[in-house]
């Protein structure tokens, strides 16, 4: 790790979840760095003694290489998807991808998808004239679909995007315009932009990272996974 993240704030994950039609995964990790008291306080989740528990109910837990290499088999069942997340090329796959090649499983994990896709520039692109005020994607869900749901579960982060996409309908060109492959999400690798080719109606997989337990400055370097950039 060099020294220019080392003096950023880090994030380690805490929740992984995907569906793709009737298939779901979702798994829980404890923190290896001090959760902010903000983000237990909108999220529910706390660690205790290495325990985590959502809204002080006990949370079964996997180890971060058990969660990721869970998650591997579930991209294997799906033959190669699309994953697609919202707001995930800035934040979700640098910490996802930095996670896989601290375990050295970021190798198969490029063998295992054919590509991602960024819905929030995708949701600008689509729905620029509307005059909309945020594109978070829990205000997009209350604009497109008229719905609320429980936006700080990362399943249900992931139901709703699913939802969403179906509703938003963008043509395959429309897609292809924000979607990209691994290189860009290497630090200095913005000029390796590589375009997914394939038809982003085949095998979608909706995926959210939930990358919410920063370190505060004192915990800093105890953190030995992804950091935020």
């Amino acid at each position: 790790m060099g020294t220019q993240e080392q003096s950023r704030p880090r994030c380690d994950m805490v929740q992984l979840a995907a569906v793709s039609g009737g298939h779901s995964f979702n798994l829980y990790m404890v923190p290896r760095c001090r959760m902010q008291s903000g983000a237990s306080a909108v999220t529910g989740l706390r660690v205790r003694r290495r325990c985590l528990y959502m809204h002080n109910v006990p949370v079964p837990t996997n180890t971060h290489q058990e969660v990721l290499t869970a998650f591997l088999a579930f991209l294997r069942m799906l033959d190669r998807p699309l994953l697609i997340g919202h707001n995930i090329r800035k934040f979700d796959c640098p910490v996802l991808y930095r996670a896989l090649e601290e375990f050295q499983l970021s190798s198969e994990f490029q063998r295992s998808v054919s590509g991602f896709l960024d819905t929030l520039p995708l949701a600008r692109d689509l729905l620029g004239d509307r005059g909309l005020q945020s594109y978070r994607q829990e205000s997009l869900v209350k604009a497109v679909l008229g719905a609320r749901y429980a936006a700080h579960d990362a399943l249900e982060d992931v139901r709703a995007l699913q939802c969403l996409y179906s509703a938003l309908q963008p043509t395959a060109e429309q897609a292809l315009r924000h979607t990209f492959t691994l290189p860009v999400m290497e630090p200095g690798a913005a000029s390796q932009v590589k375009r997914h080719c394939r038809h982003p109606g085949q095998r979608p997989l909706w995926c959210y990272l939930r990358p919410m337990a920063q370190a505060s400055p004192e915990a800093a370097g105890q953190s030995l996974v992804a950091k935020a950039i």
